[in-house]
């Protein structure tokens, strides 16, 4: 799977440590999921004044948030899915705030790498469709993130 990352904020110094957890945290959520090789993903990292904006627009909600996730491939019910095999499967975009992954490490206790981490898989299982709308399905996610968590080592 091939990430690309693009910073495009100044608030919080972005380090390499940083860019080598987001490609670790997507690379194992790949390998859990199955994603094909030929897939493509996409990280912006911003900062809460950017994020805040895209959540009022997707989401009508004039606050910051931590992460928001845009797939791209997402079939309605009636449509076919096509073969795209030898083709660019593009799994969708990933738009975290730097900012606010900082505000949350500190006020959870721990790395921001470890929260950024987080973030990631967060955003890539809803890219592949889970969601945590009721105790089932947040379960179920929560289980998964602390798995991807734990492969990267960066387990609380």
């Amino acid at each position: 799977m091939d990430t690309l990352i693009i910073n495009q904020q100044s608030k919080v110094i972005y380090t390499r440590v940083m860019q080598k957890t987001i490609l670790n945290v997507a690379n194992a959520v790949a390998k859990m999921a199955k994603i094909p090789k030929n897939t493509e993903l996409s990280i912006l990292i911003v900062d809460n004044v950017y994020i805040q904006e895209l959540n009022f627009i997707y989401r009508q909600q004039n606050r910051p948030t931590d992460v928001l996730s845009f797939a791209l491939n997402e079939l309605a019910d009636d449509e076919p899915e096509l073969d795209l095999e030898g083709e660019i499967n593009a799994l969708g975009d990933i738009v975290i705030s730097l900012e606010q992954a900082q505000l949350q490490s500190e006020e959870f206790g721990h790395s921001l790498e470890r929260e950024l981490g987080y973030l990631v898989a967060h955003g890539m299982l809803h890219l592949l469709g889970y969601d945590h709308e009721d105790d089932t399905e947040r379960e179920l996610m929560r289980n998964l993130e602390e798995k991807i968590m734990q492969k990267v080592k960066l387990e609380r």
